[in-house]
C-alpha cells in the first residue's frame, strides 16, 4: 500500500502572514497522523519564509509517525538536520524568487558536493532521498553518490493533466516517463517517492506506477481543508490512494 506523507509548510504560512503563534504546526500534525498520515514534511528554507527552526525541533520532538525534512544543499540547514536528526532528509534545489519548488535537483552536476552530504548525514543515521526529475541519468547519478531514495519531481505530470487532461500525449508520455525512471530507480536499490503538485483529481493515474512508496502532497490537502478540515481532507486523500 502507498503510503502518504503530509506536507504542513502551508499551515505555518498562514501563521506568518500575521506573526502569530496560531495555527500551531504541532497541532496540525497531529491532525495529520490521526487522520492516518504516515509521515509529516516540512521544508526548512533559507529564507525561512514559513517553517521555522523551532518548528523542526517540536516536531521532532511530538510526532509518533516519521519527520521528513526538505531542505537545500546548504551547510545552515544542513547543521539542522544533524542536530534534529529527522527520519528522512530530502535535498531540494531552491531560489528565493521561487513561489514553490520548479523543477528537480540536478545531481549529476553536482556529485561531489552531494556525495558529502548524503555520507555524513548517513552516517547520522539519516535516511537520505534526493528530489529529481523524471530523468534516468538522474537516477543513475543518485546511485553514484549512495543516495537513499528518490522523490520524482511530478510537476509536469500535475501541469499536462490541468491543461489537457489525462488524455492527451503530453500527459501519457510523461506517465510513461515517470514509469521508466520508477523501474530503474527500484531495480537499483532505490526508496521511490513521488510529490509535487498531486491533488485529489490527478492522483488517480500516478497510483498506478508499480513499486510507489510514499506520496508527498501539502498544498492540495491544506487547501481543502480551508472548507472540510484537515482531518478529512488528510482522510479524503488517503481513501483515493488506497
Amino acid at each position: 500500500m502507498i503510503k502518504l506523507g503530509v506536507n504542513i509548510d502551508h499551515v505555518a504560512t498562514i501563521r506568518q502572514a500575521r506573526r502569530e503563534g496560531f495555527p500551531s504546526i504541532v497541532e496540525a500534525a497531529a491532525m495529520c497522523e490521526k487522520a492516518g498520515a504516515d509521515s509529516i514534511t516540512v521544508h526548512l528554507r533559507e529564507d525561512r519564509r514559513h517553517t521555522q527552526d523551532k518548528d523542526v525541533y517540536s516536531l521532532r520532538e511530538s510526532l509518533r509517525t516519521k519527520l521528513n525534512l526538505e531542505m537545500a544543499a546548504s551547510e545552515e540547514i544542513f547543521g539542522v538536520a544533524l542536530d534534529v536528526k529527522p527520519d528522512f532528509v530530502c535535498i531540494v534545489p531552491e531560489k528565493r524568487e521561487e513561489l514553490t519548488t520548479e523543477g528537480g535537483l540536478d545531481v549529476k552536476n553536482q556529485k561531489n558536493k552531494l556525495a558529502d552530504i548524503v555520507d555524513r548525514l548517513k552516517s547520522a543515521g539519516i535516511v537520505v532521498s534526493m528530489f529529481i526529475d523524471t530523468d534516468i541519468e538522474q537516477i543513475s547519478a543518485c546511485i553514484d553518490i549512495k543516495a537513499d531514495a528518490v522523490e520524482l519531481h511530478t510537476g509536469k505530470y500535475a501541469k499536462f493533466f490541468k491543461d489537457n487532461g489525462a488524455n492527451s500525449s503530453e500527459f501519457k508520455e510523461e506517465v510513461d516517463r515517470i514509469f521508466r525512471t520508477s523501474c530503474a530507480a527500484v531495480k537499483n536499490g532505490l526508496i521511490l517517492n513521488a510529490g509535487h503538485g498531486l491533488d485529489y483529481e490527478n492522483i488517480e493515474q500516478i497510483c498506478k506506477v508499480p513499486f510507489m512508496n510514499e506520496f508527498n502532497i501539502g498544498f492540495s490537502i491544506i487547501a481543502k481543508a480551508v472548507f472540510i478540515g484537515l482531518e478529512a481532507a488528510v482522510k479524503d486523500m488517503k481513501k483515493l490512494i488506497n
